[in-house]
């Protein structure tokens, strides 16, 4: 990985589920971010860790923090992946240039053409302060972004 704890936070602007442009930049100064990368829509661990974060949202998208889920799929299928699975949160499409954010972030898999499961806690000022990266088919363990969260309060 690439990105490490510590260092400002690259930014971005991509398209949501609705086709809103988001930006992390947006978020400067008001919230904390969880940034979440994952490889595919419609996907087992993906579907799982998604979620999870739809079921516990007041701890990840709140006052003081807002979720960012991030994949090279496009956004049409991000839309009807959103409202079939009732997410809330903005699932962003790194769709094109290919891959460009997630390779920023020192998560895209070339081999494969996706994004690996990168998650980032970034914090008001846009500095990273946890970092992990797990690879596809290996699912991650969201106590830790609580806790990441939580050291930042």
């Amino acid at each position: 990985m690439t990105i490490t704890v510590g260092s400002q936070a690259p930014d971005f602007t991509l398209k949501d589920q609705d086709g809103q442009l988001v930006s992390l930049s947006d978020y400067r100064g008001k919230k904390n971010v969880l940034l979440v990368f994952f490889p595919l829509a419609f996907t087992g661990i993906c579907q799982g860790e998604l979620d999870a974060v739809r079921d516990n949202l007041p701890r990840f998208d709140n006052d003081d923090t807002a979720t960012l889920a991030i994949s090279v799929g496009p956004s049409p299928t991000h839309k009807i992946w959103a409202t079939e699975s009732g997410f809330t949160f903005p699932v962003l499409s790194d769709f094109w240039p290919h891959g460009a954010v997630a390779e920023d972030y020192g998560v895209f898999n070339f081999d494969a053409g996706i994004a690996n499961r990168g998650t980032f806690v970034i914090d008001r000022d846009g500095i990273i302060r946890f970092a992990e990266m797990n690879g596809p088919g290996e699912a991650r363990d969201q106590r830790l972004w609580t806790d990441a969260l939580a050291a930042l309060t």
